[in-house]
C-alpha cells in the first residue's frame, strides 16, 4: 500500500494538482504479523512513467494523481502496489486529535507553519511530550534543521505512535469515531470490507512494524532544482527486502 500525504487542504485547495508532501510504502505479511514501512524522500530523482521522464517523485501525483504515483513506485522497486491511501492535512489532524494526540520525543526546538500556512505559529521545544494534531503535522513536515531522510524517519515514528495509541483504545465508540474520521478524510481504492480487514490487522497488539530508509546524497541538477539521489546498493537492498516480505520470487 502506498500512503500519500498531500500538501493540500480546504485552505490551499490544490485538490488533484497537489504534490505528495510525504510518501510511505507499506508491505504486509499476515503470516508473521509484520509491516515493513519505507519512507520515500519527496525529492527522490525517479522515473515517472506517466510523463515518460525523470523528475522528483513527489511530482508524479501532480501530473497524474494516485495512479501516476503508484505506477512510479511500482516501477522504482519492480513490485506490485495493490492499494493506495491518500490523506490531506485535515485528515491527518483529525486522526491525531481523535485518538487524543500522541507522545513523541521532539528532537530539537523549532518553529513551523500550521495547516493554514500561518508562519511560525507552531513552536515546539525538545523532549518527550504529548503533541496534538497541528503539532504532529509540524513534526511530520519540518526539515529546517536536518534532512529529508530524517524527516522521513519522523513520519515513520509518528505512524508507529498512532498504531500504539489506536491499539490501546478500549472504547468501541472511540474506535468507531476514528474509522469515520479516517473514512471521511481519505481517498483510497480499498473496499469497505478490505478497510475492515485492515483495521483488524492494525489493531493486533503483536503487530511488528519495521522501518526502512534510503541511503544517498543530494545535489542541484542542470534545471536548478535540488534532488535526492538514492545509493544504488541501498535501493537494491530495499527492493530485495520488500520482495522477500511480499514473498515474491527474485532472480
Amino acid at each position: 500500500m502506498l500512503i500519500m500525504g498531500i500538501d493540500t487542504s480546504d485552505h490551499r485547495g490544490y485538490e488533484e494538482k497537489s504534490r505528495t508532501d510525504s510518501l510511505l510504502l507499506a508491505t504486509f505479511n499476515q503470516d508473521n504479523k509484520s509491516i515493513k514501512l519505507l519512507s520515500i524522500p519527496r525529492d527522490l530523482y525517479a522515473y515517472v512513467p506517466y510523463i515518460g521522464d525523470y523528475t522528483k517523485i513527489n511530482h508524479a501525483h501532480f501530473h497524474g494523481g494516485p495512479t501516476a504515483a503508484v505506477e512510479t513506485v511500482e516501477n522504482l522497486f519492480d513490485i506490485p502496489v495493490d492499494y493506495y491511501m491518500r490523506v490531506d492535512f485535515e485528515g491527518f489532524l483529525e486522526v491525531i486529535d481523535t485518538i487524543g494526540g500522541i507522545h513523541f520525543d521532539v528532537p530539537y526546538e523549532f518553529y513551523e507553519s500550521d495547516s493554514t500556512d500561518k508562519k511560525n505559529s507552531i513552536h515546539l521545544l525538545p523532549g518527550y511530550q504529548k503533541v496534538n494534531g497541528e503539532e504532529a503535522l509540524a513534526l511530520a513536515r519540518t526539515r529546517k534543521h536536518d534532512s529529508d531522510i530524517e524527516r522521513g524517519k519522523r513520519q515513520q515514528e509518528i505512524i508507529k505512535k498512532v498504531f500504539e495509541e489506536v491499539t490501546s483504545i478500549k472504547s468501541v465508540t472511540k474506535v468507531s469515531k476514528l474509522i469515520d474520521v479516517a473514512g471521511n478524510n481519505m481517498n483510497t481504492n480499498l473496499s469497505f470490507s478490505e478497510i475492515k480487514d485492515l483495521t483488524a490487522y492494525a489493531l493486533d497488539k503483536d503487530l511488528d512494524i519495521q522501518t526502512l530508509n534510503f541511503d544517498g546524497d543530494g545535489w542541484i541538477m542542470d534545471d536548478g532544482l535540488w534532488y535526492f539521489h538514492a545509493n544504488e546498493n541501498s535501493k537494491e537492498e530495499i527492493e530485495k527486502e520488500l520482495k522477500e516480505h511480499l514473498e515474491i520470487e527474485t532472480d
